[in-house]
């Protein structure tokens, strides 16, 4: 696959994330190719379900079976020759159930400092789990600016979902030397 290539799918990626980002979620959003064709869309779903486990890969592995059963095609052999394009780097929980798919490479844009599965915490892409699946590949970098300024963006803003004691406050702190009291 060229970069041209890449730099195509993972715009489709981003979609997903802006999506993601309308609907108060951590813009993170996935496509999973197979055979040139886009067979699965996925994007973080966390907020809106109360689901942790409701990432953007997860929802995509789960269209993958669907696709399948609707195509009367072997999940085990589409699995292996798909190609995840996701705008963040995987977290640790996604890394390990793409590496127990069996996705053999995966495209992602900015790393992921405090939960990335594929190198920035842990490396499950190459780590030598044969129990967990087999290694895989990953490229990094591909339209990183743009899902970093997705990510800043949401970050911006309070999470109404969050806990009430979790929230950022939005009134403004006593300024120094005011009376407070």
């Amino acid at each position: 696959m060229s970069n041209d290539e890449h730099f195509v799918w993972m715009g489709k990626a981003m979609e997903l994330a802006h999506n993601a980002l309308k609907n108060r979620e951590v813009p993170v959003g996935c496509i999973m190719v197979y055979k040139d064709e886009v067979i699965a869309t996925g994007r973080n779903e966390v907020n809106e379900t109360k689901n942790a486990t409701r990432h953007a890969e997860i929802v995509a592995i789960e269209e993958v079976f669907k696709w399948c059963k609707a195509n009367d095609k072997n999940t085990t052999e589409v699995f292996s020759e798909l190609v995840l394009y996701v705008t963040v780097e995987p977290c640790i929980m996604c890394a390990g159930a793409l590496k127990q798919m069996h996705v053999p490479m995966i495209v992602f844009g900015c790393a992921n400092e405090r939960f990335g599965g594929c190198g920035s915490i842990l490396n499950v892409a190459s780590d030598d789990l044969p129990s967990l699946g087999p290694k895989f590949v990953c490229i990094s970098g591909v339209m990183a600016d743009e899902a970093v300024k997705l990510l800043k963006d949401f970050y911006k803003g309070e999470n109404p979902h969050a806990p009430e004691d979790k929230r950022k406050s939005k009134q403004a702190a006593p300024s120094v030397g005011s009376d407070a009291s």
